[in-house]
């Protein structure tokens, strides 16, 4: 696992010291630290609180896997395995997350002007086989995860009492809706300087 002296964005989307998307990145250094000072709250914190590493990283592994966000996904899934040292957690929630891949946003909205945009699609629930092997917790926060990044327009107070009812506490489920909507622009972020990277790689090729 890296540790935090690595900028993990720069690690993800591959980006060295002295090329242009590295000058383009550290021309903005409030914005770069801020996003690794955010990774490293979420994943690195002095305390752990009232959610686990191994919570934190399983989380992790399965928002970036539902993404088909490979190098990132790869990345939580080698912290998962280092921190958990259970090969059955790990595949249960790569099974998971297989299961649960769709093609969002849908939902529903409260009823009035915005009706018109509803949209049907998967209400993921976490297998028996999973919720075995990863706890009633763990389970209860990997749907809520697919609530955020598939239905956000369906979160709602009784979304979030399915947690507190699962056993997480309040600060607990901050922590969970923290790290969703961390890796959802963090996947974001990688895959636009990816783009970057691949066509500066392709105007190279070509000049």
């Amino acid at each position: 696992m890296t540790s935090s002296t690595t900028d993990v964005i720069d690690l993800l989307a591959d980006i060295r010291e002295g090329s242009s998307l590295y000058a383009l990145r550290t021309a903005r250094p409030q914005t770069r630290d801020n996003a690794q000072r955010s990774y490293e709250a979420l994943f690195e914190p002095d305390h752990q609180g009232d959610v686990s590493r191994t919570e934190r990283f399983a989380l992790a592994t399965f928002i970036a896997d539902l993404h088909s966000a490979g190098n990132v996904e790869q990345f939580y899934q080698a912290a998962l395995e280092e921190v958990a040292k259970s090969a059955s957690l790990v595949a249960a929630v790569k099974a998971e997350a297989e299961g649960g891949r769709t093609v969002g946003p849908y939902g529903h909205y409260p009823a009035g002007p915005l009706s018109i945009e509803d949209r049907t699609g998967l209400i993921f629930h976490v297998s028996e086989a999973g919720r075995s092997a990863l706890g009633a917790k763990l389970s209860a926060a990997l749907e809520h995860a697919h609530l955020l990044v598939y239905r956000p327009r369906e979160a709602s107070a009784e979304a979030l009492q399915r947690l507190l009812d699962a056993g997480w506490t309040t600060t607990g489920v901050v922590t969970l809706s923290q790290i969703t909507a961390f890796l959802s622009f963090q996947i974001r972020v990688v895959a636009g300087l990816s783009a970057l990277a691949a066509a500066d790689a392709a105007q190279a090729v070509s000049a």
